[in-house]
């Protein structure tokens, strides 16, 4: 009787296991590959440039961004709340160069990426106040 071959029926050929080649289940291949990664990961340096969060201000109200965001970023009716954001720095110049809805573009030209990055060190700066520290909120909740 000839042994069954599993791969003679598919027409698939194993790689035979030569010098250098190792036979390596999912499992720890996987576990491989994760661990690749977070070395990797782990001896990629931060590549967010540091912001001045004074100049920042300063150019966040120069530029008129308080006529929709507030002067500390709060949000309005014509405007999202930006202070103290969950975007990160490429999220933020992403938008602003390119933003979707009422909002105007504004190019390298109007403002640079170092002063797009002053800008949202200003806005990491600024805390969303706490419904605690807002009396109209307090004063709603006695009621």
């Amino acid at each position: 009787m000839k042994p069954v071959n599993r791969f003679e029926s598919r027409k698939i050929h194993p790689l035979p296991l030569g010098e250098g080649r190792v036979r390596v289940s999912g499992g720890t291949a996987l576990a491989l590959l994760l661990l690749v990664s977070v070395v990797c990961l782990a001896q990629t340096p931060a590549q967010t440039p540091a912001g001045n969060a004074e100049n920042g201000k300063r150019l966040f109200l120069k530029h008129d961004c308080y006529w929709c965001h507030g002067t500390a970023g709060q949000g309005s009716s014509a405007g999202a709340r930006i202070g103290g954001t969950a975007l990160n720095l490429q999220g933020v110049m992403r938008y602003v160069r390119q933003p979707t809805g009422s909002m105007p573009a504004f190019t390298d030209k109007v403002l640079t990426d170092q002063e797009l990055t002053d800008i949202y060190a200003y806005l990491k700066s600024v805390q969303a106040p706490k419904a605690a520290t807002v009396p109209l909120l307090n004063q709603l909740r006695e009621k």
